[in-house]
């Protein structure tokens, strides 16, 4: 195999063309297998094979810096760049990451995770080295859904002035994750069509050039007028108008032609685009067929595309069809997504009211100043996101939403760990960004039914709503369902010992932990909090009174959520007599393995809860004083009793 006798760049620039058409079959083969097992960003990988190989062919890197957008197709720079042997560990703990991390190997030139940032730190690098007086290369790789996100944009309009020697690389295969929308997306299905006029005008300069006497005249009276046929055919060079020199676009998967035009971008100065065709899937006929599927991807079995899996009902479905069923009844309701229609449950939305739906594509600030107008008009806007790409329109949220007490309904997909992909989308900060923000209400489900109350809830409300769930299925199904009252709580499960305070998934794992705690006679009272904000601050002060220990359970940061709130409420009120324990995610950023995985490591696991509630001193001292009263009644009891059987005189 060639893919043995390649290690790192220097490798590949040894080889033949030939031989590079046979290790870019095999890199497709290898990520083909890897990620049937581990799971992971398919299509997207096989869509880059040869553009990959072509960079570190042209370019020397480490010296040379590489900024992917986004990250998640960086499979194969991840073979070429010394980490073939350590695939197979791809997104597990303490294996590699399935984003470039600067931690993990110097050809990771930027730890990047979210959409439309490349250029940015491209353009920031290149003033860096201009200014050090240095000499090397900044290539950045970025999707056409990409474009479609502000900040991309603001970085063009500031690179195209700069005049730095930059290279963005335009990876144009027209999907981010769904099928690409929007006006950029129009402008670059148009420049698609430059090739083809290339095509023709070089073929027809060749036959006219070869007529007798005339052909030369008939090429000059053309040349005259190309301009002219040129804009009926191409529209104005977007790219060139802001001070890029465009070059493309060129077939992504020729490899000679692909190291052809990047020896030229090399040679020039300034900042060019060079615009790459490709095909996401490339290579496997199911991910070609369905590259939204294959984007990110479970285990699957390779011979059929069938996702290995249980294939339960998750968060994200419960709440589009309870959304489509709240839709039928209620006009006013629309729905938004940011290019993840299929991922945040809004699929059957779009398909049932395609007038109320609106894709905006990556582009979250924008969703939620959209939601803004139409709220502002009488309409009532749910808008799902996934909670670590929430994060970048916070100041939306707080300037377009809040301020004005619209009522958006906000949701947090994925909200809490979620998992394999890492420190970038991790949903761990939705609670504690949202706590600080006046007008907004925040709440979180327990279980599937509880989630459908709570969104024919908030789009009841009329005020801006934050609801936050996790990536997944519920974890037990509650037979309880109080009805949602704003800033109210339920008690789960009564007891007198301890007092277990959860939000969220976390509710499921706080009854667990009761049951088990049970069986070492400890008595638990649990609360399902419900509501972050309002928080229901008198019945969890009344129930935590008459318990000397105060347990709270949150799958986010341990600041500024849940447990910062209980914390003021003991402060507040004066409980000294409480003992606090505060189980969430410490004040770090996570990073990537299995859910369950990352719950053992921070001890937020049913196990790690009871042994450390066990091991506690002021339990330990109130079972004592409970066992001491006990046996106290007892004796008690015992007396009484032989009392009445005259066994004792009495005086």
């Amino acid at each position: 195999m060639v893919l043995d006798k390649v290690n790192y760049p220097e490798d590949l620039k040894k080889l033949n063309t030939e031989e590079k058409k046979v290790l870019a079959q095999e890199i497709r083969e290898k990520i083909i297998s890897t990620v049937s097992n581990t799971g992971g960003h398919l299509a997207s990988n096989l869509g880059v094979v040869e553009l990959t190989m072509a960079i570190h062919s042209v370019f020397n890197c480490p010296k040379d810096k590489i900024i992917w957008d986004v990250g998640h197709q960086t499979y194969v720079h991840k073979i070429l760049t010394g980490r073939k042997d350590k695939l197979e560990t791809l997104r597990q703990l303490d294996g590699i990451a399935g984003f470039p991390k600067t931690c993990e190997s110097e050809y990771d030139s930027y730890d990047t995770g979210h959409s439309s940032t490349s250029i940015s730190v491209a353009l920031g690098m290149a003033r860096a080295r201009d200014i050090k007086g240095e000499n090397h290369k900044i290539v950045t790789v970025i999707g056409d859904g990409a474009l479609t996100g502000g900040m991309a944009l603001e970085a063009l309009n500031d690179a195209g002035s700069s005049l730095s020697n930059i290279i963005v690389i335009l990876n144009d295969n027209e999907m981010s994750i769904a099928k690409n929308v929007g006006g950029i997306s129009m402008v670059l299905s148009k420049l698609r069509t430059k090739g083809f006029y290339v095509k023709g005008n070089l073929k027809s300069k060749r036959i006219i050039n070869k007529i007798p006497f005339f052909g030369k005249k008939v090429v000059k009276l053309v040349q005259r007028t190309k301009r002219g046929i040129k804009q009926l055919v191409i529209p104005k060079m977007y790219f060139e108008d802001i001070g890029f020199r465009y070059l493309g676009p060129v077939d992504g998967h020729n490899l000679e032609k692909l190291e052809d035009i990047l020896k030229i971008c090399k040679e020039q100065e300034g900042p060019i685009l060079l615009h790459v065709l490709t095909k996401k899937g490339k290579g496997y006929k199911p991910a070609e067929e369905n590259p939204d599927i294959f984007h990110s991807t479970s285990k699957f079995e390779i011979e059929t595309g069938k996702k290995i899996g249980n294939g339960k009902k998750d968060y994200s479905k419960t709440m589009g069809d309870k959304l489509v069923t709240i839709a039928k009844d209620n006009k006013k309701v629309v729905a938004i997504t940011a290019a993840m229609a299929d991922g945040t449950g809004l699929a059957e939305f779009q398909k049932k009211f395609p007038d109320r739906f609106f894709d905006v594509g990556i582009a979250e600030q924008h969703a939620i100043g959209l939601a803004g107008g139409l709220a502002k008009e009488g309409l009532i806007p749910v808008v799902p996101i996934y909670s670590s790409f929430l994060q970048r329109a916070y100041d939306q949220i707080v300037h377009d939403i809040c301020i004005q007490n619209l009522p958006v309904v906000m949701i947090a997909d994925r909200a809490g760990i979620v998992g394999n992909d890492g420190e970038t989308h991790q949903g761990l900060l939705d609670m504690a960004f949202g706590n600080t923000i006046p007008n907004l209400n925040i709440m979180a489900p327990k279980d599937f039914t509880e989630l459908e109350n709570m969104l024919e809830f908030a789009i009841n409300l009329e005020k801006p709503v934050l609801i936050r769930y996790p990536r997944g299925s519920e974890d037990m199904k509650f037979e309880k369902q109080e009805v949602i009252s704003l800033g109210k709580a339920e008690i789960v499960k009564n007891g007198e010992d301890i007092c277990i305070i959860a939000i969220g998934k976390m509710v499921a794992r706080a009854y667990n932990v009761a049951k088990e705690l049970e069986d070492n006679g400890i008595s638990s009272k649990v609360i399902n909090a419900r509501f972050l904000k309002p928080i229901d601050e008198e019945l969890i002060k009344k129930e935590m009174k008459n318990c000397s220990i105060a347990v709270v359970l949150e799958d986010g940061t341990v600041k500024g959520g849940l447990n910062s709130e209980i914390e003021r409420i003991i402060v507040q009120n004066k409980l000294k007599d409480i003992d606090f324990i505060a189980f969430a995610y410490q004040d770090e950023f996570v990073k990537h393995g299995k859910t369950e995985e990352i719950e053992k490591k921070y001890h937020i696991d049913t196990e790690s809860i009871v042994n450390t509630i066990l091991d506690s001193k002021k339990l330990k001292l109130r079972l004592s004083i409970k066992e001491i009263k006990n046996r106290g009644q007892k004796c008690l009891k015992m007396i009484e009793s032989n009392i009445k059987e005259k066994k004792y005189q009495t005086k």
